[in-house]
């Protein structure tokens, strides 16, 4: 049996206030494709399907297409975990009628851990759960559940008691593993429940499935994190390949499958003058943008300029007076703000121009002359 795994889609994020859905399309695409062409039998999600709990009706639609589509159109069982940014029971609601379909759902932690059997593995479904409803469901082991790893232990304890050991045992689920690379996206790696547990709680499964840290490694032999289908952040995550894995089960090989990026994440770093000039690839100079400038201060007249020749500029950084090389930044949800709110381009404007705030005299002035402006246009 062949399976791929990925994690961590993030549905309905918006980056910087810019819908990035396209983006997300995209990967899915590519991943039906690869389930097509790999012949997969089943998809695992290891979490954060959603980007959080509460999402708009257009999120919730691009899942349910890319669900709808590997399973009936592709073909492939599916198996999915609530992550600590899904909203768990909205998740899960009618997970038992959806397996009939070959949509395994875990929205919260149940006792026994929920299971998806098939003819040659077993795959344990742990969702993303916090110590307290681990107690409420280990009442037993209550005393011994103190910090994240003993609850992870405590519970893949009682999935070791049962396990049959004449099929490949798989567990999907969402954590932080301790020394897993984080990067800039990875908001809440070290919140609550996300604190870092170690490899051995995992110990007797064939394969852990992870899913929360989006860079995609090794953990240990058996323990991998798929990481994000598309970077969320600039920084570390410009370099990573993204990809999904692709694990057998005849002989638990396993091969990593890179994806494209209808996106590219790049940080440009330089005078306005050079990177306004700079001689670089279209995928860059159409992709997503972060610059920071080295000589000038960034409003939203620079930014609005610097939009002209990279279209989907997220961010951007340039200096200040304050002491120490402080840099001030502004991104496109302030640009797109900016747009209705005049106040905000003269303030950017005087920064730009004489490198410091309006005072209230000058502020006030400037929206006299503004509504006089507008009453004399309408």
């Amino acid at each position: 049996m062949k399976i791929l795994h990925t994690s961590d889609w993030h549905i309905g994020m918006l980056v910087n206030g810019v819908d990035i859905s396209e983006d997300q399309i995209f990967f899915i695409n590519q991943i039906r494709e690869i389930v097509r062409d790999e012949e997969i039998d089943v998809v695992l999600i290891a979490g954060d399907v959603f980007d959080r709990a509460n999402v708009s009706g257009d999120a919730i639609k691009l899942y349910d297409d890319a669900v709808t589509g590997l399973c009936s159109g592709d073909g492939a069982k599916t198996v999915v975990i609530a992550g600590n940014h899904d909203g768990a029971e909205r998740l899960s609601q009618c997970s038992r009628l959806l397996a009939g379909s070959g949509l395994y759902i875990a929205g919260t932690l149940t006792r026994p851990v929920m299971k998806a059997e098939f003819d040659d593995a077993d795959i344990y479904m742990l969702p993303w759960a916090d110590t307290s409803r681990v107690r409420y469901e280990f009442p037993d082991r209550a005393e011994e559940i103190t910090n994240a790893e003993s609850a992870l232990r405590v519970i893949c304890d009682s999935i070791r008691e049962s396990m049959d050991r004449s099929k490949r045992n798989i567990l999907v689920t969402h954590a932080f593993i301790m020394n897993a690379e984080t990067s800039v996206s990875d908001r809440t790696a070290e919140i609550g429940f996300a604190s870092a547990v170690s490899a051995d709680v995992f110990e007797g499964f064939d394969y852990v499935a992870l899913g929360h840290i989006h860079k995609p490694q090794d953990i240990a032999g058996n323990i991998r994190y798929s990481g994000t289908p598309m970077p969320y952040s600039f920084g570390r995550e410009e370099t990573q390949e993204k990809s999904v894995t692709i694990i057998d089960t005849a002989d638990m090989s396993r091969r990593i499958v890179p994806l494209k990026l209808l996106h590219e994440r790049n940080t440009l770093k330089g005078t306005l003058d050079e990177i306004m000039k700079a001689d670089v690839p279209d995928e860059v100079k159409n992709g997503y943008v972060r610059v920071e400038l080295t000589d000038k201060f960034l409003g939203t007249e620079t930014m609005m300029a610097l939009r002209g020749v990279y279209p989907n500029i997220l961010e951007g950084r340039g200096l200040t007076y304050d002491e120490g090389g402080a840099k001030a930044t502004i991104t496109a949800e302030d640009l797109k703000r900016a747009g209705s709110d005049p106040a905000s381009i003269f303030r950017s404007f005087c920064m730009d121009v004489i490198g410091t705030e309006p005072d209230d005299e000058q502020m006030k002035l400037f929206m006299e002359a503004y509504e006089e402006e507008e009453e004399e246009l309408q």
